[in-house]
C-alpha cells in the first residue's frame, strides 16, 4: 500500500494497543514509524530496473526478520522515554505495526516476500488496489480523533482499526464473487478460464478488472458491482506469446514471468525488447513497462541494465471513465 496508509496504520496500531500507558503522540510516533520502516527498502538501487522491482518487499517485508526486529527497536523506544516497565507492551505495539506492514500488501497484487528466507514466493492476493481511500480514510480519521480528543478519540480510533480491518474483509469476498463472474463470462464468450487475474480498477473495491491469458493473447474486460450481473466484454491483444518462447532464456524475462505469475507482455520494436507487467494498470497504460534492449546473441549474452518506462494514460479522462464506469455505465476506457 501506500506510505500514508501504512503510516496510518502502524500509528493506530501503537496508540490502540498502547492505549492510556503512555502519551497517544509517542505511541502514534513510534507505530507510524515502524509502519513506514519496511519500505525503506525503496532507497537501494540494484542499477537495473526490473531488479529493483522484484527486490522490492523482499528481505524488508519478510515476517520472521521484522519479528525478530521488533524487540530490539521495542528496546530502544522504552529506554529513550525511560519506560522500561512498558518494555513488553511497546514490544507488542512496534511487532505489530511492522508484521500488519507486510501483511496488508500482500492482499495488493504487487507481490510481497512474505516467508524468506524459506522461500522467495512473492505473494499477491490483489483484493485491494495500492491507493484505497475507503481504507485509508477510517484509520485517518480515528487517529486523528485519538491525538486530539483522547478522552474519547481512543475509541474511535479502535472502531477505526475494526472497520478498515472488515473492509479487507470485504474486499476479498467481492474479488472472489467477481471471479466466480467472470469464469462464466469467459465461458460464456468461449474463452479459457485456466489463467485469469481479478484485481480492483484503482481506488475503490467497486470496479474490477479481469485478464485472461490465452496463448499469443490475453483478454482484458472490466466489471463493475452496479453492472447487476451483465456479462464481461473482453477485448483481445497481443501477448507476444511467440517471442517470448523465443526469448525463454533471456533473465529479464524469466524474473518478470515469474514475479507476475505469467501475466506479462514482450514486443519487440526497431531491435529493442519491451517488457510488460500486465498487472499493474490496464490498456495501454501499465506502470512496469520495461526497455530491456536488443535480443541476446551468441556475441551478446549479457543483457543491457533495463530501464523502467512507465506508459501513462490521460489522468483526466482516466478519472472520468473510472467514476462513470464504477456506477455501471457501459463505456469503454480511454485510449483503448
Amino acid at each position: 500500500m501506500d506510505s500514508l496508509t501504512q503510516l496510518a496504520l502502524g500509528a493506530s496500531i501503537g496508540v490502540a494497543v498502547m492505549g492510556r500507558r503512555t502519551a497517544v503522540w509517542k505511541a502514534a510516533l513510534w507505530g507510524g514509524v515502524a509502519g513506514t520502516l519496511p519500505d525503506l527498502d525503496v532507497l537501494v538501487d540494484h542499477g537495473d530496473a526490473v531488479l529493483n522491482m522484484v527486490l522490492h518487499r523482499a528481505e524488508s517485508h519478510a515476517l520472521l526478520y521484522l519479528a525478530v526486529l521488533s524487540a530490539p527497536l521495542a528496546w530502544g523506544v522504552a529506554r529513550l522515554h525511560v519506560e522500561a516497565d512498558l518494555f513488553r507492551r511497546w514490544w507488542l505495539a512496534l511487532a505489530l505495526a511492522l508484521l500488519t506492514h507486510p501483511l496488508l500488501d500482500g492482499l495488493t497484487i504487487y507481490g510481497t516476500q512474505l516467508f524468506l528466507p524459506f522461500t522467495n514466493e512473492a505473494f499477491g492476493v490483489g483484493s485491494v488496489f495500492i491507493i484505497d481511500p475507503a481504507y485509508t480514510l477510517p484509520l485517518l480519521v480515528g487517529l486523528a480523533c485519538a491525538l486530539s480528543r483522547p478522552a474519547w478519540g481512543l475509541r474511535v480510533n479502535g472502531g477505526a482499526l475494526v472497520l478498515s480491518t472488515a473492509y479487507l474483509a470485504w474486499s476479498v469476498l467481492a474479488q472472489a464473487w467477481v471471479g466466480v463472474h467472470a469464469q462464466r463470462s469467459l465461458q460464456v464468450a468461449g474463452l479459457p478460464g485456466t489463467q485469469v487475474l481479478v484485481t480492483p480498477a484503482p481506488f475503490s473495491t467497486l470496479l474490477w478488472r479481469v485478464v485472461a491469458m490465452d496463448g499469443p493473447r490475453y483478454h482484458e474486460g472490466f466489471y463493475a458491482l452496479a453492472d447487476g450481473g451483465r456479462p464481461i466484454r473482453f477485448k483481445a491483444f497481443d501477448s507476444g506469446a511467440a517471442l517470448a518462447a523465443r526469448h525463454a532464456d533471456h533473465p529479464q524475462v524469466q524474473r518478470i514471468a515469474r514475479f507476475s505469475d505469467g501475466f506479462y507482455r514482450l514486443r519487440e520494436q526497431d531491435g529493442t525488447l519491451w517488457l510488460t507487467d500486465l498487472r499493474m494498470g490496464q490498456e495501454p497504460g501499465y506502470v512496469f513497462h520495461f526497455d530491456i534492449g536488443p535480443p541476446l546473441s551468441a556475441e551478446r549474452t549479457d543483457p543491457p541494465p533495463a530501464v523502467q518506462h512507465s506508459l501513462r494514460a490521460d489522468v483526466r479522462a482516466g478519472l472520468t471513465w473510472l467514476w462513470a464506469r464504477m456506477w455501471g455505465a457501459d463505456v469503454e476506457p480511454p485510449g483503448r
